[in-house]
């Protein structure tokens, strides 16, 4: 249920319309005349609804850390078509907030640019870049352990787990802002994106693949449905013209509710982390982001310890960015606390402007792991030789490995389709000092 009032729409929902009504034009009042209400309220479908104020915080620091960072850039590579960051917090106290990560982009690498070197990005929408431009603080955090001085150690997020490796501090919280709803179902089946004269045409279209998981064009935009039963693609295939298949926002989202955001090498160091919550700027629809984000994954079954099937905090903002009509850039810009240059990545080939290999890459993150390996404590236990192989490690991670098969099967087991993975030889290099 949704309400519009000045030409800004305001959405609720509950068990009845009188429930739903209700909630949403007590949106509208908070975010009109400032009536403040509870952090969130339990809705029909398992959302969770963020306070109003602190999701209009949270957008505000991104785009205003954005803006800050980009005056110096070309008005070219000031641009953006959409923008991501991850804001971190202490409890929900919005005046201790900070910014860690900025993203902006839209495209994917060309398969002619595939690399078995881990040297390329092959994904640089904005909110993918930005789970990696954390993964690379989160790095960041970590390397403060292999200091002998205590007080470096007390400025990390981390602390050492009784069980081994390190979980973070009680109280962190990371808030993921997108300014428009993630590419994929997400963005596909929001009520607001279908106009009026294209409702008829399109609905039945829009039921057939509702909640289907979903891949992104190669060098272009929109998301198609995944196709047949196979899983893997082939590297001379893509070498040869075959589009380069790289899953939605909304799916790659919907994963890190349920592996977490650290990917599978940090898993040897830390415990899963999850995002508290999500903030999107533009069509955005609550109900129907809490289904595509965590209700697709409801049957996934009981988790190992420390994974869970997270449900983060979800909400819209009072002031919307506008529509960027226009070609989307071809690049990509990031930027993450403790770095003071902004870089740009060319969205088509994966690397620097220069032509270098983005911080962001494969290559960078396995060196840093194997700098860490066997230096701080672990959580995952040791079967044998010291991995030699980015592939290797990553595999060692067994109870990630585990569950991110257990992911899966739920959604093929929901009839959602298969996830696609990448060609395995992109894994298959040679780790490095």
């Amino acid at each position: 249920m949704a309400v519009r009032v000045d030409g800004r729409t305001f959405e609720g929902s509950g068990r009845s319309k009188k429930l739903a009504k209700g909630q949403a034009a007590q949106a509208a009042l908070q975010a009109l005349f400032d009536i403040r209400l509870p952090g969130h309220v339990p809705s029909r479908s398992g959302s969770r609804l963020l306070l109003q104020e602190f999701a209009d915080s949270v957008s505000q620091l991104v785009t205003q850390k954005f803006r800050e960072l980009t005056a110096g850039l070309t008005s070219v590579h000031a641009r953006h078509k959409a923008l991501a960051g991850i804001v971190m917090t202490k409890g929900l106290d919005a005046r201790q907030a900070q910014v860690v990560v900025l993203s902006s982009g839209t495209k994917c690498i060309s398969g002619e640019y595939i690399n078995d070197q881990g040297l390329v990005v092959n994904d640089c929408h904005a909110e993918v870049v930005a789970r990696r431009a954390l993964v690379h603080f989160l790095y960041a955090q970590l390397e403060l352990h292999l200091s002998k001085r205590r007080e470096d150690w007390e400025r990390s997020v981390f602390v050492r787990a009784k069980e081994g490796g390190y979980r973070l501090r009680e109280n962190v919280l990371f808030h993921l802002y997108v300014s428009t709803s993630p590419c994929g179902d997400a963005r596909l089946n929001s009520p607001y994106e279908i106009t009026t004269d294209k409702l008829s045409s399109s609905k039945h279209i829009v039921r057939k693949f509702r909640g289907h998981l979903r891949t992104k064009i190669e060098s272009g935009e929109g998301t198609v449905p995944v196709r047949g039963p196979s899983s893997v693609q082939t590297w001379d295939g893509v070498l040869l013209g075959e589009q380069l298949v790289t899953m939605s926002c909304t799916d790659k989202i919907a994963r890190w509710n349920v592996l977490g955001l650290q990917g599978a090498l940090l898993c040897h160091f830390i415990e899963p982390v999850y995002l508290h919550s999500l903030i999107v700027g533009s069509l955005h629809h609550t109900g129907h982001l809490s289904r595509v984000m965590s209700l697709r994954t409801e049957d996934i079954g009981q988790l190992p310890a420390s994974y869970r099937h997270n449900r983060p905090l979800l909400s819209g903002v009072s002031d919307a960015e506008a529509r960027r009509p226009g070609k989307s850039p071809h690049f990509s810009v990031n930027w993450v606390l403790g770095n003071s240059d902004v870089e740009i990545i060319d969205a088509t080939t994966g690397k620097r402007s220069c032509g270098g290999s983005s911080r962001l890459c494969k290559h960078t993150f396995s060196t840093r792991w194997a700098r860490l390996y066997g230096k701080l404590s672990t959580r995952v236990p040791s079967h044998g030789d010291t991995p030699s192989m980015y592939c290797e490690a990553k595999l060692a991670a067994r109870t990630y490995q585990s569950v991110k098969q257990q992911l899966f099967r739920a959604f093929q087991k929901a009839g959602l389709g298969t996830w696609v993975r990448k060609p395995p030889e992109q894994d298959q290099f040679l780790l490095t000092l």
